[in-house]
């Protein structure tokens, strides 16, 4: 009885290595393989006109070579388009294209749902549904580079979709890989942002990459007592463990680690929260992001006044730390920060 073929998009040089070792070819033609698909983007065998052709049907007959496909768009009146995208593997995401003045940011995904039930997050409502595979979170940013025309130069990446980047720690390491890799994308990592919940093991892992991305950590709050109300994940990583890892991760680099705040009215907009999160900053060595809140039904919170987003700022200011704030992409297509979560709203609902 044969086995199913193996797929070969997600596969990095090493594996490819391995998964065409039956074939008995040269090293060059590993390279090749690898350039094809991920930097020339062409993944029909029938096209590598630069092999024989009796190879070229033997890949075609071995093996599978599918990426995530895009299958429905929706673009909201600042230009961010967000996307839901058919995986290889069954089931569907959503990422997001967010355009700026001279650069095009992709927001990706590195699960179906997410396992952590952060309360502000409508991803998390959905549960963990399963991790994707390397292929399927590179493939996303293939799909939004053909779908905005953007050219290497001209995008940048965060993982910052559904899911929990850390939580499926080993296909996320291998996707930075294949990104940062000279013969693909050859993404430089000041590119490249990883989003976490806050898990210490994963962020000591992500360090030890050749070339490791940015760091954001979803810290909310730097009152233990209320991030623990807010993110599950808290239980387990006490907020020194976690400020010891983003520390560590920013040693040596030139690029400090961020902490990145939802603010939510009379949660963690106080001026009592300003002054932690000055505290828990200078501790990780870290900046801040302020983002603000997109409210929804289903949610019971209320975006921070821009009052007490001004006043967080100028307390993060006075204590000598870089503060900047996220303003909201894509709202009115579910498509801004926590609102990815498979939804259609019916046209002019707010």
């Amino acid at each position: 009885m044969s086995s199913d073929p193996i797929q070969l998009y997600g596969l990095g040089r090493e594996g490819l290595a391995e998964a065409l070792a039956p074939l008995d070819l040269p090293a060059f033609r590993i390279r090749q393989v690898f350039a094809a698909l991920y930097r020339r983007d062409c993944l029909d065998p029938a096209h590598w006109t630069d092999w024989p052709l009796a190879l070229r049907q033997e890949i075609a007959r071995r093996f599978v070579i599918a990426r995530p496909r895009i299958a429905e768009t929706r673009s909201a009146p600042d230009g961010t388009i967000k996307a839901l995208v058919d995986l290889p593997g069954g089931g569907q995401v959503e990422a997001v294209a967010i355009p700026a003045e001279r650069h095009v940011t992709f927001c990706i995904s590195s699960q179906v749902g997410c396992a952590f039930g952060c309360t502000f997050c409508m991803t998390a409502r959905l549960g963990f549904r399963r991790h994707l595979e390397a292929g399927e979170i590179v493939g996303q940013v293939a799909a939004l580079r053909a779908l905005t025309a953007a050219s290497r130069e001209t995008y940048n990446i965060v993982y910052m979709g559904m899911g929990e980047p850390l939580h499926n720690l080993q296909n996320v390491l291998e996707s930075l890989k294949i990104l940062s890799d000279e013969l693909g994308p050859d993404l430089p990592p000041r590119r490249v942002t990883v989003s976490t919940v806050g898990l210490p093991p994963g962020i000591r892992a992500l360090a030890r990459l050749p070339r490791p991305p940015r760091l954001a950590v979803s810290l909310v709050t730097a009152d233990e007592e209320r991030r623990r109300e807010l993110m599950p994940v808290a239980r387990k990583y006490a907020l020194e463990e976690l400020a010891e890892a983003v520390r560590e991760y920013g040693r040596g680099r030139r690029d400090r680690p961020t902490l990145e705040a939802v603010l939510l009215e009379g949660v963690n907009d106080r001026p009592q929260d300003a002054r932690a999160m000055v505290a828990l900053a200078r501790a990780a060595r870290a900046k801040v992001n302020l983002i603000e809140f997109n409210p929804t039904p289903e949610l019971p919170f209320r975006p921070a006044p821009e009052e007490r987003i001004e006043a967080f700022l100028r307390t993060l200011a006075q204590g000598g730390v870089v503060g900047t704030v996220r303003r909201s992409r894509g709202r009115e297509v579910d498509g801004a920060c926590g609102q990815l979560a498979f939804r259609r709203r019916a046209p002019g609902t707010p």
